[in-house]
């Protein structure tokens, strides 16, 4: 499989261990896990760094495994979930620091290029979440 903006091909990263069930020396169950993962999205902690955390401070392999449902699914069900998906607000972070760094090196022309391609990559993630249902249908991304 070939990258989207090179002519490169590369490699996929690590993959999982097909681990059908929640190993027995996870020390939080079901709830636990589900408490955990509310208290963190209370604090304002993003999805992709709550599941971080409890692999890495409780010992939580996937919480999908120990919970039977999403991060996302969890914060759905408690009316905690973001706006936007987490991937789609870092990439318009990202276009609006390139936006703030080329308003003051107008000649940049090497972030000019990557900021179109930055802005490629969430129009096309606009359009997934909309086909999925996450996004409103009349949802679109404006460089403003």
């Amino acid at each position: 499989m070939s990258r989207i903006h090179s002519s490169r091909k590369g490699k996929h990263s690590s993959k999982r261990p097909p681990v059908k069930e929640n190993p027995e020396w996870v020390p939080l169950n079901k709830d636990e896990v589900e408490q955990k993962v509310v208290e963190l999205a209370k604090n304002g902690v993003s999805m992709p760094l709550i599941g971080t955390i409890l692999r890495d401070q409780h010992g939580v392999p996937s919480v999908k495994l120990a919970t039977g449902k999403t991060i996302s699914q969890i914060l759905t069900e408690h009316n905690l979930r973001p706006q936007l998906p987490p991937d789609l607000s870092s990439l318009i972070e990202k276009a609006n620091n390139l936006k703030v760094h080329l308003k003051k090196h107008r000649k940049d022309y090497s972030n000019k290029r990557g900021l179109m391609l930055v802005e490629s990559k969430i129009r096309r993630l606009a359009k997934y979440y909309t086909r999925q249902g996450i996004l409103p249908p009349k949802w679109s991304y404006s460089s403003e």
